[in-house]
């Protein structure tokens, strides 16, 4: 018996454009699984369902995907869904809630682990409960002359900071500030993003990466994967998307020692089951001085050409479409 998948995409939010690209790999992954029907709906800057020629839907308490304000229409009876959005409303947990409400199955993450681990600040307060290492940091909920100070004193005693956002992704919203310049401006932009903003201690590291998702039942972990951004660029938005990036990826990453390959697949099992993460996730770190220090979590990893999770997950003897397929079927 055929399945009717829901395959979402777009938000409205700063990483509207990302999905659009990521979803393409999504559908044609799909195209190939029999029993398989797929809806391609986006989400568009406005909130509004549409579809590729513009027309609305709606999705109902009854899980029936309905032509907006067509009176008769008896829809479609949705039994996955799969949320490939990054950002709002997909990667922070909206959708999942509003799934959970009406009874829909979904691939992904559930709704309070896609809220903890968008949250920069939930992520690290997690990671420390779990014993992963992650760099130093504090946050602050007010753009106030008393918190000015306590990121100058942070400053005073680390140097170079990076200050972010607490809940975008994507590199939006985070700034690098040098020992030597005020973080004022960069405090008040993160501000503009976001009600808590992170600072941490700015480390020069190199950047490692892992796929780690339920595939047979079990959870998987990849070996590292880096990303190599030219030495002088902070790896933003654009460094990660633009055709123009001078940034390069390496699916398996060069001189990791077993020792830290270890460190990595430990910290990633605990992130996992500790967060209680649902079939996919990529987990990112740093490694700085041989010490290997959490970066983030991405409940829904982009799947762009450049992306790296599917790359990974390849790389690791299995097959994406599978993968997917697998989740479908058992949802």
């Amino acid at each position: 018996m055929s399945k009717n998948v829901l395959l979402l995409c777009g938000g409205g939010s700063s990483e509207h454009e990302v999905s659009l690209r990521s979803v393409k790999f999504y559908e044609d992954c799909m195209a190939q699984m029999k029993d398989v029907n797929t809806i391609w709906i986006e989400i568009d800057k406005q909130g509004q369902w549409v579809d590729r020629n513009g027309k609305r839907y709606l999705l109902d308490g009854k899980r029936f995907l309905r032509a907006f304000e067509q009176d008769g229409d008896p829809g479609i009876k949705i039994d996955v869904a799969i949320p490939c959005i990054h950002g709002y409303p997909g990667e922070t947990g909206d959708l999942q809630s509003f799934f959970e409400m009406i009874g829909l199955p979904y691939f992904g993450c559930n709704s309070e682990t896609s809220k903890m681990c968008f949250n920069k600040i939930t992520t690290k307060m997690w990671a420390t409960a779990l014993g992963v290492a992650n760099t130093p940091y504090i946050f602050v909920s007010e753009n106030s002359e008393e918190n000015l100070k306590k990121v100058l004193e942070f400053q005073k005693i680390h140097g170079d900071i990076v200050i972010k956002a607490s809940n975008q992704g994507s590199s939006v919203g985070c700034y690098m500030v040098a020992s030597t310049e005020a973080p004022t401006k960069a405090l008040s932009d993160a501000f503009s993003f976001s009600p808590f903003v992170l600072i941490e201690k700015r480390m020069k590291p190199r950047e490692l990466e892992i796929s780690a998702y339920e595939f047979d039942g079990k959870l998987q972990i990849s070996y590292p994967g880096e990303v190599i951004a030219p030495s002088s660029t902070f790896y933003t938005y654009e460094e990660k998307y633009s055709g123009q990036s001078q940034s390069k990826t390496v699916i398996r990453a060069e001189n990791v020692t077993p020792e830290q390959v270890k460190t990595i697949t430990d910290y990633a099992t605990k992130l996992f089951h500790g967060l209680k993460i649902r079939h996919l996730s990529r987990i990112d770190f740093f490694l700085d001085e041989g010490k290997i220090y959490l970066n983030e979590i991405n409940t829904f990893p982009g799947s762009t050409s450049i992306s790296m999770f599917p790359k990974m997950l390849e790389a690791n003897g299995h097959s994406f479409k599978a993968f997917l397929e697998q989740h479908i079927k058992a949802l």
